[in-house]
């Protein structure tokens, strides 16, 4: 801390240490209005990437590999009249489904807790069809590769997405992370991210 000298009226020397300046701690208001803003940025950056044609055939490709729909619980099969598995409330994620396994569930198999986490970083709170999807691309840009997606290398984005979804394979010409679970072929995966509009390197 730096000094410097003084002469009181008396004669004596004294020494004057500067003042430190600290940084103002953030009001509880004024956190409260920049997690606020925080959410809206990371909501509106996600809805942008959501509109690209590469991520959103990427998402396409995802839903036909875990076999979901929008409205389904863990359980649930795609043509299956009155199926109990099937929810119509998307106010919230609907909870544990076939046997209370699991809480995987939409067209992207979203946990409740993926949905907290991720969906919470965006503020939502619903489990929309959108929000399914905005959290989808949460869930891609968590382990890193999202600029990957966009550019359309898919290879090189596919071991660590298939780390959240059982049924993505490691890449071309392996297995998935979850041996003990089914997955879809990389060459079937690239197929469906074509036919959704999608392009490659």
């Amino acid at each position: 801390m730096a000094t410097d000298t003084l002469t009181s009226p008396t004669g004596k020397t004294l020494l004057r240490r500067t003042s430190r300046t600290t940084t103002p701690k953030e009001s509880s208001e004024a956190k409260t209005v920049r997690i606020v803003q925080d959410k809206a940025g990371r909501l509106a950056e996600n809805e942008a990437l959501l509109a690209n044609p590469n991520v959103g055939a990427f998402l396409k490709a995802i839903a036909e590999a875990e076999g979901g729909e929008y409205d389904f619980k863990y359980g649930a099969v795609k043509g299956k009249k009155k199926d109990p598995w099937r929810f119509s409330d998307y106010s919230t994620h609907p909870g544990p489904g076939f046997g209370g396994r699991t809480t995987a569930a939409g067209m992207y198999q979203i946990t409740i807790d993926a949905w907290r986490q991720h969906g919470g970083k965006m503020g939502l709170t619903d489990f929309s069809p959108k929000t399914q999807d905005l959290i989808a691309v949460e869930l891609i840009r968590s382990v890193g590769v999202i600029n990957k997606v966009k550019s359309g290398d898919i290879a090189g984005a596919m071991s660590p997405v298939a780390r959240k979804w059982a049924a993505l394979p490691k890449g071309p010409g392996q297995g998935n992370h979850y041996p003990a679970q089914p997955y879809e072929k990389y060459e079937v995966f690239l197929q469906n991210y074509h036919a959704a509009g999608g392009t490659s390197k």
